[in-house]
């Protein structure tokens, strides 16, 4: 079970993360035992990133049925923090919506970012 955030800031801009394996992508990672998702979501966003945030809404799963893998979307704003790198995040900015769909290159998640953003398909349920 792992728990990302699509967080948007009073411009209009995500925060992403560059990974050392997947490149440009929202924060999130593994829930801990004993953790909630919400709780998870915003450690973190946190760790990778350095920004405090508070959780606006539930949007959806996705769930990979095969490999037993469910992933959790939250939508957040922040609310605090400062941009900081960690062994998880080679670099962090806040980046304009077209612009970091752009960036995201990995499997679906640029389509995990647009479906956070669109009110029409929420909450949303994608089982592959």
């Amino acid at each position: 079970m792992s728990a990302a955030t699509v967080v948007l800031n009073e411009k209009r801009e995500i925060l992403l993360i560059k990974g050392p394996r997947r490149g440009w992508e929202m924060p999130g990672g593994q829930v801990e035992e004993g953790e909630s998702l919400t709780n998870a979501a915003i450690r973190e966003t946190r760790e990778e990133s350095g920004i405090e945030i508070e959780v606006l809404k539930f949007c959806g799963i996705y769930q990979n049925v095969d490999a037993s893998i469910c992933n959790t979307l939250f939508l957040a704003r922040p609310i605090g923090g400062e941009l900081t790198t960690s062994p998880e995040s080679l670099e962090v900015g806040f980046f304009p919506v077209d612009q970091a769909l752009e960036m995201v290159t990995f499997h679906n998640f640029r389509d995990r970012i647009e479906r956070c953003l669109s009110d029409h398909t929420l909450p949303f349920i994608e089982e592959f």
